[in-house]
């Protein structure tokens, strides 16, 4: 395929050259990767400026996506890649191979950095979603800060920089510019710029922008001081403002319990809440597992001590053939959330012919029209991916257990360039429990992690007179 690219892709082509550090904070669908494989081919065989890139993305990206872009355009293809996955031995030997790109999964970058330590032989790192690099203790944010001196040339690549706070960036700059546009540590960066949003005497759980607004800007004033601090480097766009793409569609599917099953939902909950807690206080950690819990109970089936499931109704399912029938051939993707989501899934929709996208052949299955029902996690498809030219219809089984980050990105998959017709998202919700709050923090944008303590605490001091 011949690249003709748009002017903001020339714009960020150049952005990308001029500076040996840069980000593209660009979402979905406006060309990212062939955007930075087009700067690499440049720097590669015109300006002899590097020699070995390394991709660090998601498995699936650094498998698929990035080999695949190679092969598609025309003018990349003097460019070689090898793919860092599988065992030991074979990411070893993949090292091994002479090429221009090496491309491993995220969760490799501490075992690749040891191989080398001081003698890191990529002069050019690119970063893609590298907001899966926003937590400045990760294993993997240590071992590149590590090596960061010996690289020279660094791209960040993401179209949500600060899913859940501007905190967030702060360690994405850093394996950039190493501290100089952030500051060198983040405890100066996060007391400057934010207040403890949620904490438990010296211990903050979260934090939250310090509220300084001004009149005359409009906007608050920390939040455009970080912005300006950084905007020499980072290049921010959106999907819509470059690309005309079809309406999107959101349709809820409110499903009543009935009173048999509310009763059973509300014993569930005081009896989870109880376990949980006792004179236990509220942390984030036992927080997310009573939400789980809940959120089992909600699709259809929950797990006891053993890991085995028992189902409690079928309900969901019922409504998720309904949408399916109505369909009426077009293929449906089905988001699940639980292991027992997807085998009860699988029984259920046998007759369909549903299958999960697992392998490169899958997605390619999907794209010609070949799957009539497929099912994805979105912690396996939520970056990356392209699914448009397969399906314009998509429905969540279960919400994510609060990670808004993820479920943006999973419905991205759909409404990007390339997609002709009207996007439907259905999410089957039940009505009167904890998933109407999460779906509620999720179109809000809002603290995730505050909404989620929030929702614990109401029902902790429903159950429990723990609190004055």
């Amino acid at each position: 395929m011949i690249y003709g690219p748009h002017n903001y892709q020339l714009f960020a082509d150049q952005h990308l050259m001029d500076h040996e550090y840069a980000a593209l904070f660009m979402e979905m669908g406006l060309g990212k990767t062939v955007i930075t494989l087009t700067v690499i081919n440049r720097l590669i065989f015109e300006r002899r400026a590097v020699k070995r890139v390394l991709v660090i993305s998601t498995k699936r990206v650094a498998t698929s996506v990035w080999p695949g872009e190679i092969e598609k355009f025309d003018h990349l293809n003097r460019l070689t890649c090898s793919v860092i996955t599988g065992d030991v031995k074979q990411r070893l030997q993949a090292l091994k191979v002479k090429a221009h790109i090496y491309t491993i999964g995220c969760e490799n970058t501490a075992w690749l950095v040891a191989q080398y330590a001081t003698a890191f032989p990529f002069d050019m790192v690119v970063i893609d979603e590298s907001s899966k690099f926003k937590n400045s203790k990760s294993i993997r944010f240590r071992a590149l800060k590590m090596v960061r001196p010996l690289i020279k040339r660094i791209v960040l690549l993401t179209g949500t920089p600060s899913p859940k706070s501007l905190i967030d960036l702060w360690a994405q700059l850093y394996l950039m510019d190493r501290g100089e546009r952030l500051g060198q540590k983040l405890s100066l960066f996060r007391r400057k710029y934010f207040v403890v949003d949620k904490g438990n005497g010296t211990m903050a759980f979260s934090h939250k922008l310090r509220s300084e607004r001004n009149l005359l800007i409009g906007a608050d004033i920390n939040a455009k001081i970080i912005a300006d601090k950084i905007k020499d480097v980072c290049i921010s766009m959106k999907t819509r403002d470059y690309h005309e793409l079809p309406e999107e569609v959101s349709n809820i599917i409110s499903l009543k319990m009935g009173q048999r099953l509310s009763k059973q939902y509300l014993d569930f909950e005081r009896e989870q809440v109880l376990k949980l807690f006792g004179d236990t206080e509220i942390t984030a950690v036992n927080a997310t597992a009573l939400s789980s819990k809940l959120l089992q109970f909600c699709n259809g089936a929950v797990y006891d001590e053993n890991k085995n499931y028992h189902v409690v109704h079928d309900l969901k399912l019922d409504a998720l053939e309904e949408i399916i029938e109505e369909a009426n051939g077009d293929p449906v993707f089905v988001f699940y959330w639980f292991k027992h989501d997807r085998e009860r899934l699988l029984a259920r929709l046998k007759k369909y012919k549903v299958r999960i996208l697992n392998s490169d052949g899958d997605i390619a299955d999907w794209n010609k029209g070949r799957i009539t029902v497929s099912l994805g996690h979105p912690r396996s498809i939520g970056h990356g991916l392209n699914l448009q030219y397969g399906g314009h219809v998509s429905a969540w089984f279960g919400q994510p257990n609060w990670d808004i980050e993820l479920k943006d990105q999973a419905d991205a998959r759909f409404l990007r360039p390339g997609q002709t017709k009207t996007v439907f998202k259905h999410e089957i919700i039940m009505r009167d429990s904890i998933e109407l709050e999460v779906m509620a923090s999720m179109e809000s944008k809002a603290n995730v992690q505050k909404l989620l303590m929030k929702a614990v605490k109401a029902r902790v001091e429903r159950y429990m007179n723990v609190f004055s």
